[in-house]
């Protein structure tokens, strides 16, 4: 077990590292584990940036932490508008809240299969396991005495589908979306102004919902966001056309935060938030020139993208 002056000795005497005495304080507040073993690589551990100092680490420290505290109240509120805009829509669809009628009625792309074929049979798995996934957790906030819970339980109540919602993380709402039938998913699209020529299944919100699914958690979880690795999935190409035709910017990749930010930016602007989106791109690129002034010009180009710059001047032209 090392202790951490036997850590500061191993990246200075075996990574030729520089750690002014002023600076250990900082790497002993971001953690030799997190800060370091976190930052010390750009997408895979492969890819090792050649620190020269100490203070590099930790200001791409800074910068990923400033990037989580710019971005999740964003996709709060993102994820809270387009729960109320689907509840919307399971309402106009099932004209009922109760969750038992909404489940007939509304939950039900299943049946839009041929029944014993194999799609009928996934989407109706899909179906049950939401089922399941719903009541945990209900319980689970019940359990940790949630008033919403509480009320509709201790009153022997049906629990409203609106009250559900407070429940489901934003992968359960994923979920739910992609269990319901095509009318309730195209007008929660149509209520969110998406084109209907590159939306006619219904199936761009869940793309949305899934992509900013990851970058949620990495968030929440204190995980590293500054370099995209927190993906789990490939993203649907049909997102990035949908981004790339109504913003005119060509070529965005995902592998770069700024697919992110565009993408927050987009649905903002779809949210008719307007000031909110030129407040946000100017906030992140003020974030970005701070990491251009305080690492090597190659690791800022590799973390951000050559065009980073030019992308965000394309995104503000299009607000």
């Amino acid at each position: 077990m090392l202790s951490f002056s036997d850590l500061l000795n191993y990246l200075k005497g075996n990574k030729n590292i520089s750690i002014p005495a002023t600076q250990e304080k900082d790497l002993r507040n971001i953690g030799y584990y997190h800060g370091y073993k976190g930052y010390r690589f750009i997408r895979t551990s492969s890819n090792k940036i050649q620190f020269s100092n100490i203070k590099e680490v930790i200001v791409l420290n800074k910068f990923d932490l400033d990037l989580k505290t710019l971005i999740y109240p964003k996709i709060m509120f993102i994820e809270t508008a387009l729960k109320s805009y689907f509840i919307e829509s399971i309402l106009d669809d099932s004209k009922s809240e109760d969750m038992a009628t909404i489940y007939s009625k509304t939950v039900t792309r299943y049946q839009s299969y041929q029944k014993g074929s194999k799609q009928y049979t996934e989407e109706f798995k899909k179906r049950m396991n939401l089922q399941m996934k719903i009541n945990s957790a209900l319980i689970r906030d019940y359990q940790k005495e949630k008033e919403i819970e509480k009320h509709f339980f201790n009153n022997d109540k049906p629990i409203p589908v609106w009250a559900v919602f407070e429940s489901l993380t934003l992968g359960e709402f994923g979920n739910f979306f992609d269990c319901s039938n095509l009318n309730t998913r195209l007008s929660t699209s149509k209520l969110l102004s998406l084109p209907t020529n590159l939306d006619s299944d219904g199936e761009l919100i869940s793309y949305i919902i899934y992509t900013l699914r990851d970058l949620r958690n990495a968030v929440a979880h204190n995980s590293v966001i500054f370099d995209t690795r927190f993906k789990t999935a490939k993203i649907n190409k049909r997102l990035t056309l949908l981004l790339e035709s109504e913003t005119g910017i060509k070529n965005i990749d995902f592998k770069y935060i700024s697919a992110y930010i565009i993408l927050i930016t987009y649905i903002y602007k779809h949210l008719e938030q307007n000031r909110e989106c030129k407040s946000f791109i100017h906030e992140y690129l003020t974030k970005c020139e701070y990491l251009y002034k305080n690492v090597p010009n190659n690791v800022y180009f590799e973390i951000v993208g050559t065009n980073n710059k030019s992308i965000m001047t394309q995104l503000e032209n299009w607000i």
